[in-house]
């Protein structure tokens, strides 16, 4: 449903009871995968009961590394026979291993020490530029990781370990294997420049059923982790994280008409938002320093955008009355300006303006409608959901540079996409997408590549990601 369109309906009820020209430019925050570097992840062996563990160990390291934007993944099926599990597997092949000559007469080096020599790695067909491999142990009910990374362009072994170290994690379940892998991950990743999502959260909206409560949830980035924050047996929906990851904030039906609430996060409670006198207050974001709240009420006549404490206290408006102004989101980066959405000029669309209401221009072009203004943590780029002039209802998610207005869509002929969310590297977006026929939370790079389905059970809707 149009969010305007909801608004009006929400306050109603209360009362009563590729590109376009040329795309922007996201060098920096994703490379071309022409010019990736290439590693290679063998499987790592498990010893004794340490073997159960390895197969979430070894998918979870894997996926890591391939959504992350900066690595490309050699096949596994182009691995050598053997793989090494530490340093000391390595040795020098005989020197009477020679290369051989391809049908086209180039001279390709065959794999000559079995997958126990670097070359065998960096060579044909594996053709790697990094090898990451280790394998894993139990001890006294620890589960212990040794982890390496080899540049696969130096000499000898001693030279090309960029990476030898220890992890460990308790036996209790697979959750301390999981962990392994992401810490793992997120050493590797480090050394390519790419901040890890280890620690990252996403909030999201879950029904279990299409006449059930909706009511807020969390999980990891990669999916995992999934569980309750609120429990109302209401309408909780449109959840929103402060910049230092210790509260959410979201809209509820818990005490009749829809009001803000203001939860922290470690442990789980309510921090007591005061809502002005409304039929409907809503759609809270944060600004930058954690310290104030946006957000849409109909207070006055519906709906403009107030800004408030984050307890709600000393509330003022910043739009004007009759405008239907909506979703308003602070520039992360400059604290200065707010996207919003708003049918002030027709269908809706996406605006920005000053913080103090003032310099009010329309972003998008007028066709189709706009809405789920989400900015990048850079503060130059929005993405958002976008029509584009197509069939109403068949939403895309765009990426915007605010200041050329060039665009990039991001998904295409999937069912409806929305919500987008960008991840704190930069580099990631999760967004609700119905593509499977049920609505449910994807992630992908900001090229629009690598999508990932991390939610299956039941409905869930409008991500919110977070420290």
């Amino acid at each position: 449903m149009n969010r305007l369109v909801w608004i009006a309906l929400a306050s109603t009820a209360a009362l009563m009871m590729g590109y376009a020209q040329q795309g922007p430019d996201l060098k920096g925050l994703v490379n071309k995968e022409g010019g990736l570097p290439v590693i290679a992840v063998p499987d790592l062996l498990g010893a004794g009961s340490a073997q159960s563990f390895t197969v979430v160990f070894n998918q979870t390291l894997w996926d890591d590394l391939a959504g992350s934007g900066v690595l490309k993944m050699a096949p596994k099926t182009l691995y050598p026979k053997g793989v090494p599990q530490q340093p000391a597997d390595f040795r020098q092949p005989p020197p009477t291993a020679v290369a051989a000559r391809s049908r086209q007469g180039e001279l390709v080096a065959a794999p000559n020490g079995g997958g126990f020599w670097m070359k065998d790695w960096s060579n044909p067909p594996a053709s790697a530029n990094y090898l990451a491999f280790g394998y894993a142990a139990e001890q006294n009910g620890v589960l212990m990781l040794f982890g390496n990374l080899f540049d696969l362009s130096r000499d000898t072994p001693a030279n090309a370990q960029m990476i030898g170290k220890r992890y460990l994690a308790t036996t209790d379940d697979q959750k301390g294997a999981r962990q392994m892998a992401h810490q793992f991950a997120a050493d590797i990743l480090a050394l390519f420049g790419a901040k890890s999502l280890v620690g990252t959260h996403i909030y999201y909206v879950h029904q279990a059923g299409f006449k059930t409560p909706k009511e807020i949830w969390v999980m990891d980035p990669d999916g995992q982790n999934q569980h309750y924050v609120t429990r109302f047996n209401s309408l909780s929906i449109e959840p929103s994280v402060s910049p230092d990851g210790t509260k959410i904030a979201f809209t509820s039906y818990a005490k009749g008409s829809p009001a803000i609430f203001v939860f922290s996060v470690d442990p789980v409670r309510d921090l007591r938002f005061y809502n002005q006198v409304a039929s409907m207050n809503g759609q809270p974001s944060f600004t930058p320093d954690g310290k104030q709240i946006v957000y849409s009420s109909s207070a006055g006549r519906c709906c403009r955008i107030f800004i408030a404490g984050v307890d709600g206290r000393g509330f003022r408006p910043i739009t004007s009355v009759g405008s239907l102004d909506a979703e308003p989101k602070v520039n992360p980066k400059t604290g200065g300006s707010i996207v919003f959405s708003t049918g002030r000029s027709g269908p809706e669309q996406i605006y920005m303006m000053n913080m103090d209401g003032a310099d009010i221009e329309r972003l998008t072009d007028g066709t189709g409608e706009a809405s789920n203004p989400s900015w990048h943590p850079s503060g130059q780029l929005i993405a958002y959901a976008w029509t584009r002039g197509y069939a109403q209802g068949n939403f895309n998610i765009f990426t915007m540079d605010v200041v050329s207005r060039q665009y990039l869509q991001l998904t295409h002929d999937q069912g409806r996409n929305e919500n987008p969310s960008w991840a704190p590297d930069g580099v990631h977006l999760a967004f609700m997408s119905n593509r499977t026929g049920r609505s449910q939370i994807w992630s992908m790079l900001a090229t629009g590549t690598a999508q990932q389905q991390l939610t299956r059970d039941g409905l869930n809707y409008s991500p919110a990601w977070g420290m």
